[in-house]
């Protein structure tokens, strides 16, 4: 199937994409808003692919093939002949309309228009086009390279054929596919992981338990591979924020509303990895 793949955004999800993408053979455009951006998303690529050439996983020489594969631009025409294209940019609906109103201007008819929003409803998002049959939701997980799983998402208007493509797509690149047939704002695994960060964030505000403890007890008391509360610093306070935020409003369940000390760690900057600090230090 390997074709012409165009990722919006080469951040950490984007990059990870266009990297696996690359990796199985598929021609990557990446692009993001200067060059700056697809620099460092090409560097992180080039470092990512090199680890797993240090561990021998996969051979120095197709190190550089993936990356030959791979196109860095800043021009929104380039996405052009793509077959499929994936958003990942920033996490706000009006991101994402500016995104998908371009996509629509230049992308060719037969293309499928992938977002991979973790939270915000596809049908959102594809309001914005005049081809809501096109879009569907490609939620890859962090980091891409190494996590198995995309959540594949049905918008209102999502045709059984822009779905059977992009699950061919996601599989060839090495994932494993759930379906979720409505799109719920944060979907099955958002969904399921923000109310028990919520939760575990309220234990440690009442001062019931440490972060430590809380993750301790659901690693080994239910056998998950990261605690709640570390899983928050890896994917992002703030990420975790919008998330609950976004679900909350379309749901006015309060069980997703933002608890005060996520709110006040994403105002002073403590944001998990990225910043050093978050609920545990780095």
């Amino acid at each position: 199937m390997a074709g012409r793949l165009a990722v919006i955004g080469a951040g950490l999800m984007g990059s990870g994409i266009a990297q696996v993408a690359a990796q199985a053979g598929w021609q990557v455009t990446l692009r993001d808003l200067d060059e700056a951006a697809t620099s460092r998303g090409i560097a992180g690529i080039r470092k990512s692919l090199e680890k797993f050439a240090a561990k021998g996983a996969i051979t120095t020489e197709s190190v550089e093939e993936a990356l030959g594969r791979i196109t860095p631009t800043t021009e929104f025409e380039a996405v052009a002949d793509a077959d499929i294209v994936v958003e990942a940019v920033f996490e706000k609906i009006e991101v994402k309309h500016e995104v998908f109103r371009q996509l629509d201007k230049h992308c060719a008819p037969h293309a499928v228009l992938a977002t991979n929003t973790s939270a915000i409803p596809v049908t959102q998002i594809a309001a914005v086009t005049q081809r809501p049959e096109s879009v569907v939701g490609t939620h890859f997980f962090s980091p891409v390279p190494m996590m198995k799983l995309c959540e594949l998402v049905r918008g209102y208007k999502t045709s059984d054929e822009t779905l059977a493509t992009a699950k061919a797509f996601a599989e060839e690149i090495g994932k494993t596919c759930v379906v979720v047939n409505r799109d719920i704002a944060g979907f099955v695994t958002t969904r399921l992981i923000t109310a028990l960060v919520v939760e575990a964030v309220k234990l440690v505000e009442s001062g019931v338990a440490s972060p430590e403890d809380v993750d301790i007890a659901c690693k080994l008391g239910f056998g998950h591979a990261m605690g709640p509360l570390a899983t928050t610093d890896l994917t992002g306070v703030d990420v975790l924020l919008n998330a609950a935020r976004n679900i909350y409003q379309d749901t006015q369940d309060e069980k997703f509303f933002p608890p005060e000390l996520l709110q006040r760690m994403a105002t002073a900057g403590d944001l998990g990895r990225k910043t050093g600090n978050g609920f545990y230090s780095y």
